[in-house]
């Protein structure tokens, strides 16, 4: 008894045919155990495996001494992230007018700085994170994050749909002057 029927061979094309050969020759090596990914039971079905928990971000402590600029007004309200985003960092060259430049930025930066500030309920700072580390000049992440905590509290956030964060990169120039990047515009 032929297990193939030649005539239903000959009427399919060639292509279905190796399809159907490459299929099989896909399921079988599927079933290998040396190729098995980590988790897998032998079964070919997934083990369940918890998922990793992310690292936590690096926070960024306060140098002692820093303490918010004297000389700043009281925020203005504001209505979305993009209004709160833009007063910070304009707070930010405000209270730190002696390390912040306005003019075009350089084509090469001595660092760049990512920092996300998180805020309680009236803008004042809860916590300050590191997004990204610059890999020179290591010493502007906490010009950085001391140039945040001067130029606090931002106003009241509590309206705003939480969580009550930003991100601001911050473009440290060779005199170790920055400008937020929200202001480059």
């Amino acid at each position: 008894m032929p297990c193939i029927d030649r005539r239903l061979l000959c009427k399919q094309s060639p292509w279905t045919l190796w399809g159907a050969i490459g299929a099989a020759v896909v399921v079988a090596a599927c079933g290998s155990s040396r190729d098995r990914a980590p988790g897998e039971s032998s079964g070919g079905v997934p083990a369940v495996v918890a998922p990793a928990k992310p690292a936590p971000l690096p926070t960024v402590t306060p140098t002692p001494g820093v303490t918010r600029s004297k000389s700043l007004p009281e925020p203005k309200a504001m209505s979305s992230w993009a209004d709160v985003r833009r007063q910070a960092a304009e707070r930010m060259v405000a209270a730190n007018a002696d390390i912040t430049y306005m003019g075009k930025v350089p084509d090469m930066l001595l660092a760049i700085p990512v920092l996300e500030i998180e805020l309680n309920g009236d803008g004042s700072i809860r916590r300050i994170e590191v997004l990204r580390e610059p890999r020179q000049a290591k010493d502007t992440l906490q010009i950085a994050a001391d140039a945040v905590r001067r130029a606090g509290p931002f106003g009241n956030v509590s309206k705003l749909p939480k969580p009550w964060k930003f991100v601001e990169t911050f473009l440290f120039n060779d005199a170790r002057k920055f400008k937020p990047r929200t202001l480059d515009s």
